[in-house]
């Protein structure tokens, strides 16, 4: 066991399946020279040249578009885009011709292609750079959504991803990067899509989270025990495809519900989240299933970020509000 953070932990997945199999090969913006915007991808191009790690242009669509014939050839590529707010020059190639191709060539053409790009605020980056659009790729045919919040879970479902046969958009906690370690097996090993991850135990109430809402969550938790309410967290870690299962029982038990998310309200995946859950969990719930999200304005300036972000603050105010309705 090493104690790794999630950058380290993304690093070792990449290098474990480039050594592995000779097809893998990554690209990206800066990810030769520079290993990345943040160093995710550093002395890679060092020990595997520039045919299998290579720099593009600033161009996202021609990223993706490119990644698309290099797996139609056979090869296995990892695409970087720096910030997933960027995929929207990419959104052509994405939802209509990555996730669709499998269908479109009849099966010949599975694209064995992962999309990395990190996520989230509280990181004062510019405007477009933490942009959590998530739901919108959960709408786009074919492609695999899923969303670490730990180093264990991100070696792990990197991995994953690479073996898939399919297309995946892996989305990184960006302000989580360097944020603590965790013990990180040495060997390879895979976190299999589609299974949530109880991260706490609780009774009283169930707190769904993924990627860096998780931590909020957690935090939160911590301080409804102070309260006497024992708050049960869920990492849901795979959005598509999703965990209905593991949702459900959680908040059999508990009989109440807070969803957390990064995105604005509207239209957030928190909303199919309540909907699954009222559609398969009705007559379990106690409360009304509560939402704390960010709010239906765009992304504000760095100085304000905090307070838009869902903070643990507002989740404890919509735990006691649902716990005592």
């Amino acid at each position: 066991m090493a104690q790794l953070t999630i950058i380290e932990a993304i690093r070792a997945a990449i290098l474990h399946e480039m050594e592995e199999d000779e097809r893998v090969m990554i690209l990206g913006l800066d990810v030769g020279r520079l290993g990345g915007v943040f160093r995710t991808t550093d002395g890679l191009i060092e020990k595997f040249g520039r045919k299998r790690v290579f720099d593009t242009p600033l161009a996202e669509a021609s990223i993706i578009g490119s990644s698309i014939g290099l797996a139609i050839s056979g090869l296995i590529p990892v695409a970087e885009i720096q910030f997933l707010g960027f995929t929207h020059q990419a959104f052509h190639q994405l939802g209509q011709q990555l996730g669709r191709y499998r269908y479109r060539s009849r099966g010949r053409f599975p694209l064995q292609v992962t999309v990395r790009a990190p996520m989230g605020g509280g990181t004062k980056t510019p405007e477009f750079h933490p942009d959590a659009i998530e739901a919108q790729f959960v709408q786009s045919p074919a492609i695999k959504v899923v969303m670490p919040s730990n180093p264990y879970d991100a070696k792990g479902m990197l991995i994953e991803a690479i073996r898939d046969p399919d297309p995946v958009l892996f989305i990184e906690p960006e302000r989580l990067y360097r944020k603590g370690r965790a013990e990180v097996p040495d060997e390879a090993y895979t976190v299999p899509f589609g299974k949530a991850r109880v991260a706490r135990e609780g009774e009283h109430i169930t707190l769904i989270g993924w990627s860096a809402a998780v931590e909020v969550c957690e935090h939160a938790a911590a301080k409804l025990a102070e309260e006497g309410i024992s708050a049960e967290v869920l990492d849901l870690r795979s959005l598509v495809p999703l965990d209905i299962e593991s949702m459900v029982a959680s908040v059999v038990k508990t009989g109440r519900c807070v969803v957390v998310h990064e995105a604005p309200l509207s239209a957030g995946f928190g909303a199919e989240v309540v909907a699954t859950l009222q559609e398969e969990a009705f007559y379990s719930l106690d409360a009304p299933i509560a939402r704390v999200a960010s709010y239906d304005t765009p992304y504000p300036p760095a100085t304000m970020e905090n307070l838009w972000l869902p903070s643990s603050a507002r989740v404890v105010n919509a735990a006691r509000k649902t716990v005592n309705a």
